[in-house]
């Protein structure tokens, strides 16, 4: 239907011009018969009878002939009692426009009216030529050009549409069709590879569509199958914390004994080795909840900073045995910060032993300092280390799981379990430097209520 509109639409700017090309063309036929007429005329010296002369007027289809002659006006064939002229009308000189105009007012003229046509001879058989005619027959003659017209732009027009509908339908619909029904199939199971779309298209538009619509299904079924194989990962971890619950219970029952003893080295040792245990076991009972949600939400209170830290030192110091890590705190006196101290207690336990880990292994002493001071309205700690930096191109998912384990036996979650806790708090965990001169991260917390 659009198709044929348009082609309509172009045609009127076709009709316009040619229209007038056909009356101009009508007024030059009837000027020739007329001059013919006329000649016949001249021929037999005007001798003829009315009979005749009316039958002459009448092939013209014109009602009187003018010619001009060596500077004389004659009138050749007359009509009696014909009506007055209403207009005169100039071919020899006669411009597009006017042609274009005239034609467009005898189109919807619908008086019927004598009319005065002037041209030149054929063959130059005089200076001018007028005739008077009548105006009905020519509109009668234009109108049915015009029907012809419209009914050949009607056919041209239902002819291309009919094309058109054919090329789009090869061209776009029935690959479109093809896209949609490979999505659907998709839907269906968007872990089967097979049923990824393969781009087809010959449209560079439509081409462009399945090469994205590809590359979106192949990126999705990686993530699907790399969330399975997390969650039959998350299944075996929590299987794994259960049974290792149930054990860490009993060798919390042991310890209790042991604060029972006199020696003043396990009198020492037995309160950090039962706090070391409950947080184990509370980081278990954690991991069978991580298995079912989130992390989850912290539970803030206002911790003292300074003695929390101790701490964590104090237990990774104990960790280390005989190494040649030392630990340095650098707290601001009486810092507190809003946090919930077991979560922020795991994640500077999980960044100091990453630190001392990294100094452990090349072999040579080394310094773990710990950092806390206020910043912009909430609290930064920093955790410090003279080791040897992180690989090069390892801050890239520095904080995504398993993609950031550099040593034997890591896993790749500590510091994205990290990362998410900041997040729940509000803050935010940053690598600031790393080098050969070591690794700064630094965690940030909110202060306030909009923690």
């Amino acid at each position: 239907m659009l198709t044929v509109i348009f082609v309509m639409l172009a045609e009127v700017f076709i009709f316009v011009p040619s229209i007038a090309r056909f009356r101009e063309e009508y007024l030059l036929a009837r000027l020739e018969r007329a001059q013919i007429a006329s000649l016949a005329l001249l021929a037999t010296d005007g001798m003829i009878d009315d009979d005749l002369e009316y039958e002459l007027l009448e092939n013209a289809e014109v009602l009187n002939v003018v010619l001009r002659r060596d500077a004389v006006r004659q009138l050749i064939l007359s009509t009696d009692g014909m009506e007055p002229i209403t207009a005169t009308f100039d071919l020899r000189d006669a411009s597009a426009w006017e042609l274009i105009r005239d034609a467009s007012i005898r189109l919807f003229e619908t008086d019927e009216q004598n009319i005065r046509v002037i041209g030149e001879p054929v063959r130059q058989a005089g200076l001018l030529i007028e005739v008077t005619m009548e105006t009905a027959p020519l509109r009668m003659a234009m109108i049915d050009y015009g029907l012809r017209v419209l009914l050949l732009s009607a056919m041209i027009s239902i002819f291309t549409a009919l094309l058109l509908f054919v090329a789009v339908r090869i061209l776009m619909v029935n690959p479109i069709k093809r896209v949609v029904g490979a999505m659907m199939s998709y839907a269906e199971a968007p872990d089967d590879a097979n049923r990824i779309i393969t781009p087809r298209g010959s449209v560079r538009e439509l081409r462009d569509a399945e090469e994205a619509l590809q590359s979106m299904q192949t990126q999705l079924t990686s993530l699907l199958r790399q969330r399975e194989r997390l969650a039959q990962l998350g299944e075996a971890v929590a299987k794994i914390s259960h049974d290792l619950r149930n054990m860490l219970s009993v060798a919390t029952l042991v310890a209790d004994r042991l604060e029972l003893s006199s020696d003043p080295t396990v009198k020492r040792i037995a309160p950090k080795l039962i706090n070391s245990l409950s947080r184990a076991i509370n980081l278990t009972e954690a991991t069978l909840a991580f298995g079912r949600a989130e992390e989850p939400a912290p539970k803030l209170d206002r911790v003292t900073l300074e003695p929390l830290v101790d701490d964590v030192l104090d237990n990774d110091n104990l960790a280390q045995g005989d190494g040649e890590v030392s630990y340095d705190a650098d707290i601001e006196p009486g810092m507190v910060v809003r946090a919930d101290p077991e979560q922020l207690h795991r994640v500077l336990s999980n960044l100091v032993r990453n630190a001392r880990q990294a100094i452990t292994a090349t072999g040579k002493p080394g310094e773990v300092t710990v950092r806390g001071f206020e910043h912009e309205g909430g609290w930064c700690i920093e955790v410090i280390d003279t080791g040897p930096g992180l690989p090069k191109g390892s801050e890239q998912g520095l904080f995504k799981p398993f993609s950031s384990t550099d040593k034997v036996g890591g896993s790749g979650l500590g510091l994205a379990i990290c990362a998410e806790i900041l997040r729940g708090h509000g803050g935010q965990l940053k690598l600031l430097g790393t080098g050969p001169e070591g690794t700064t991260f630094a965690l940030f917390l909110p202060g306030g209520m909009a923690a």
